[in-house]
This record gives C-alpha cells, structure tokens and sequence, in this order.
C-alpha cells in the first residue's frame, strides 16, 4: 500500500504547490523548476519549505525500466524525518492538476 506525503496542484509554468506532511511535519511546499540546471545528474526540480524559504528536497525526472512512462522520483530531507524518497502521482479523482506524492518504502 503506498503513503500519501505530499498533496499537489500544478501551475501552468511547470511549478506545484501544496503541503508536505508526515505525523511530524506539515509544511506548506513549492516545486519549481530547476532553471539552473547545470550538470546532467542536478534535479530537475527544487522543492522549497513555503515558510521559511529552505530548500527541503529535490526532484529527477525518470523513465520507468518497466513501463517506458516518465515520472518524477523525489527526495526529501529534513532533521525531523531523515530522509524521505517518494515518487509523483496522479491524485484520486481524475483532476489532470491534482498530483501526489507517494512514499517509498525502502522495506
């Protein structure tokens, strides 16, 4: 069973906003673009704490090995939770703007 931990909207320039919450974190969260990309393997997304402005994580565009389809793999990380890996999915309820974010567990 997969874990929401963040509920997104998409914007029209690319970004997403919304919260990140886990039993000890409920931030309010940006996603924008890395338009500073400058080495291959840099995420092609920052994810930003709305509040205080802090980067909190980053996020790589993917191909799924079994599928073909892309996706974005995301990385979290912050004193409170560790380190969180999840990837970006359509939410519940068909809204093409609704996104989420599921956490992978690594067990």
């Amino acid at each position: 069973m997969a874990t929401t931990i963040a509920n997104l909207t998409a914007k029209a320039d690319g970004s997403m906003e919304g919260v990140f919450a886990t039993l000890r974190v409920n931030a309010p969260i940006t996603v924008l673009p890395n338009a500073n990309k400058s080495r291959e393997d840099a995420p092609d997304f920052r994810v930003l704490n709305k509040r205080t402005g802090f980067e909190i994580g980053a996020a790589w565009n993917r191909v799924s090995q079994r599928s073909g389809e892309n996706y974005l793999s995301f990385k979290l990380e912050a004193p409170e939770i560790g380190v969180v890996f999840g990837n970006l999915a359509p939410a519940p309820g068909g809204d093409e703007n609704k996104k989420v974010i599921l956490w992978n567990n690594p067990e």
